[in-house]
């Protein structure tokens, strides 16, 4: 008999009244995140409207032994949020308030289901924003960044969603709801909120954070620069950083991402085989200053144009050219494939030329658009499913890539996660043994291994089942008793 018997959606519906998706046609609403060619329906959808009815939701689950996986807005591009078939999946869009606002403390309190770009929207009146800021920004979750430990074009200067994250209160796996991280700069203690962010999912369901606000610098400059090739847009960049200089975004598009992005939003960028978008904040004197520097490295290394941004407007302008090449690659392909890989600076020319050389053997068109400052690529793999066997080649394509990063000491993910698309790279990166380690904490916090299962470990890793030395029950061995 299926765990997800007629019983346990009754009691499914009594922990979510009125939360809970039993039409299979609605469902498939839900089958994938933006990773679309992973795809699985889950075997039931609940909405739950309250930290208290995600917690009986999760306990639920945790009796009958039933999967269960969290779920924000689904703008997720590595199959994190993809479903269980014979699972729950908790869709947390409902938890949408901004709960509490305290500008002296530089801090607010959130609902996991808020977008990104609402924080910033309510505290820009008191002066201040929030840093991280995906591309996905005014649609994707909080609770989506925790999971995956989002970025975005600012990360370079402010870091990613885990610096910015002060504490949660999180559902573990047996349905305990429980508070990480304090109010306190630097709690003490082992980290158990750096553990939690960008665990994509697989160790709590978070219900509730407290997040650091940053007051608006005073001054901000925004250049758009066009280049004759990739490789000239890169020179800059390596410049740049050399010079000392660490500027609040360094982002990169080539010719493809730009025709794109002009066909669906019209920045009015050049005409040019790549643009640099580099961005200074701070004190006026202080930014003035190091963006004459910023505009003489560009010219030296090839720019064959340079525009400031003069006002917000212009400014508004650029970043919105670069925040929708995404989506605009619909423009120019029927299809396209998003991989996230990382590589060192110094060695982002040799990377995309190898993208390049791979563009040409595999008659796939390949954008490149990216977080140039710290060698975050987005290369997006164009194709038309449609045509037989394309999808699976832009795969291909796209894993070819990702080997290129780990062989250029890079990582195979900057801020998309592993989730379920790039797992089986894990052991690429990973000795045996340093993944047994990983699932030692997995296993501390998730013994049944029913939070967000099959996704980024490499093969199926039981809490039970652990190779190597690690014979004793994980959470014996640990140390952690019945709870941390």
């Amino acid at each position: 008999m299926s765990a997800l018997d007629s019983a346990f959606l009754s009691r499914l519906h009594a922990a979510a009244p009125g939360g809970v998706i039993d039409d299979p046609a609605e469902r498939l609403t839900y089958e994938s995140d933006a990773l679309v060619h992973l795809r699985a329906t889950p075997g039931a959808v609940v909405l739950p409207a309250s930290a208290a009815e995600v917690q009986a939701v999760v306990r639920l689950c945790h009796e009958r032994g039933v999967p269960f996986i969290a779920r924000g807005h689904g703008t997720g591009l590595s199959g994190g949020a993809l479903p269980h078939p014979d699972g729950v999946l908790i869709g947390l869009a409902r938890l949408n308030r901004i709960l509490d606002v305290d500008v002296p403390n530089l801090r607010v309190t959130v609902e996991p289901g808020v977008t990104n770009l609402d924080i910033t929207r309510r505290v820009a009146p008191f002066g201040c924003y929030y840093a991280p800021d995906p591309s996905s920004q005014s649609v994707c979750s909080i609770g989506g960044n925790i999971a995956e430990n989002s970025g975005g074009a600012h990360c370079l200067k402010y870091g990613f969603t885990v610096h910015h994250v002060l504490s949660v209160e999180a559902v573990l796996p047996d349905g305990t709801l429980t508070t990480i991280g304090s109010s306190a700069l630097d709690a003490p203690g082992l980290d158990l909120l750096g553990v939690l962010v960008g665990s994509e999912g697989t160790l709590a369901v978070v219900t509730k954070a407290a997040l650091r606000i940053l007051r608006r610098p005073e001054a901000v400059l925004t250049l758009l620069a066009g280049f004759p090739s990739i490789d000239a847009a890169g020179d800059a960049v390596s410049a740049i950083i050399g010079h000392g200089i660490i500027p609040a975004a360094v982002e990169m598009m080539d010719r493809l991402t730009i025709d794109a992005a002009e066909a669906s939003v019209q920045p009015n960028f050049p005409k040019t085989s790549a643009v640099l978008i580099v961005e200074l904040d701070g004190p006026q004197s202080e930014v003035d200053d190091l963006f004459v520097t910023v505009e003489r490295v560009c010219r030296q290394a090839g720019a064959e144009t340079v525009e400031i941004a003069r006002d917000q407007g212009q400014r508004e302008r650029i970043w919105k050219g670069r925040k929708a090449a995404f989506a605009a690659m619909g423009r120019v392909s029927p299809n396209y494939y998003v991989q996230d890989g990382v590589v060192p600076r110094t060695r982002l020319s040799e990377v995309l030329r190898r993208i390049r050389d791979l563009e040409a053997r595999s008659g796939l068109r390949i954008g490149n658009v990216f977080h140039a400052g710290d060698g975050n690529l987005h290369p997006l793999i164009c194709y038309d499913e449609a045509i037989p066997g394309q999808a699976q080649h832009a795969e291909a394509v796209a894993s070819e890539i990702l080997q290129y990063c780990i062989d250029a000491g890079g990582a195979i993910t900057g801020e998309h996660g592993v989730g379920a698309d790039k797992k089986s790279y894990m052991s690429k990166m990973f000795a045996d043994a340093d993944l047994d380690t990983m699932q030692l904490v997995r296993c501390a916090f998730d013994p049944a291994n029913l939070c967000n299962p099959g996704k980024v470990f490499p093969t199926p890793r039981l809490c039970g089942e652990v190779p190597g030395p690690y014979r004793q029950h994980p959470v014996e061995r640990a140390g952690l008793g019945e709870r941390f």
